[in-house]
């Protein structure tokens, strides 16, 4: 396993992450053992980073990590997040900041996390984030409840101009570097360097459209996004490869991203996101998806308030 810095913090974080999410169910009902096994054998086989949040599961997900990680827990990086907590709800207030990390702490069984997240800051007024929450954060951070502070979201523009503003450690950006959408790499990614901010990289199949099952039901993609990854699914499976390994692997490789995080809830997930390391790149493939993807690259679907949005 290879590892990164996550920024200008002390944290050492593993290039492929667990994500948590599906372990709360978020997907589908999981068996709870094959669960704890999945994250037992990721500690393993190297794999460090553990995120989760009490959107994921309506808290499932952190009761169940924290079970599954018990003594373990020392030796892994954990991120939580706070002021997301249903489809619709969300609380940036001071005192949900302060209340929503010592629940945290206690469902995930541990006495401080190493990155607590404003959780989908899109949906809410962005001075709140910058003037409240963040604040409040810091002072959790100089109580000993969490090391580092960061901020997620879908929109970049509001990314960076929370970065430029106010002080974050790590930002995670879902669905924004990956084999469709890749803006990340010029919106997001110069403002991280200048500031030293750590970049987390999550859903690099783009919510499942690049794999051979394809997108689910709920996602909000374009009808034409979606047919786009499903040509690309087509095309690797001509050329005999997996379109999830090629689509992890072209993640893994970027050098600007300290973590890729993949949800996992089984050991075959495991098994199959540390395989894409090795995968070997039939020449011309990533020449020849991009051709497929060129007339919808960089699509994206808007996701809270209207003036958090990205312009088109």
């Amino acid at each position: 396993m290879e590892y990164r810095k996550l920024g200008n913090t002390d944290l050492e974080v593993s290039v492929l992450g667990y994500g948590a999410s599906p372990l709360g169910n978020e997907f589908e009902e999981i068996d709870v053992r094959e669960g704890e096994r999945a994250v037992h054998m990721a500690i393993d086989l190297g794999i460090n980073f553990f995120d989760t949040s009490p959107y994921y599961g309506r808290t499932l997900s952190e009761e169940r990590l924290g079970q599954a990680l018990g003594v373990r827990r020392k030796n892994v990086v954990l991120a939580t997040k706070c002021g997301r907590y249903d489809f619709d709800a969300f609380d940036f207030s001071a005192e949900r900041v302060r209340s929503s990390i010592d629940e945290s702490l206690r469902r995930l069984r541990t006495d401080y996390v190493d990155i607590y997240q404003m959780h989908d800051i899109e949906f809410v007024d962005r001075e709140q984030v910058i003037n409240e929450a963040l604040p409040v954060a810091r002072e959790l951070q100089r109580a000993g409840k969490c090391r580092y502070v960061g901020i997620t979201a879908l929109p970049l523009g509001i990314l960076r101009d929370v970065a430029q503003r106010a002080e974050v450690d790590s930002i995670l950006s879902y669905a924004r570097y990956n084999l469709m959408v890749d803006d990340l790499d010029t919106e997001l990614r110069p403002v991280c360097a200048e500031r030293g901010v750590g970049l987390i990289n999550a859903s690099p199949l783009h919510l499942r459209i690049l794999t051979e099952r394809g997108a689910p039901p709920w996602h909000l993609a374009s009808a034409e996004a979606q047919e786009a990854g499903q040509r690309v699914a087509q095309h690797c499976r001509a050329r005999g490869v997996d379109v999830s390994e090629a689509a992890l692997k072209f993640c893994y490789d970027y050098p600007h991203t300290a973590s890729v995080l993949v949800g996992m809830s089984k050991s075959r997930h495991v098994e199959s996101n540390l395989k894409a390391f090795d995968f070997e790149e039939p020449d011309g493939l990533l020449d020849e998806i991009r051709e497929i993807v060129d007339p919808v690259r960089n699509q994206i679907w808007p996701t809270g308030l209207a003036e958090n949005q990205d312009p088109h």
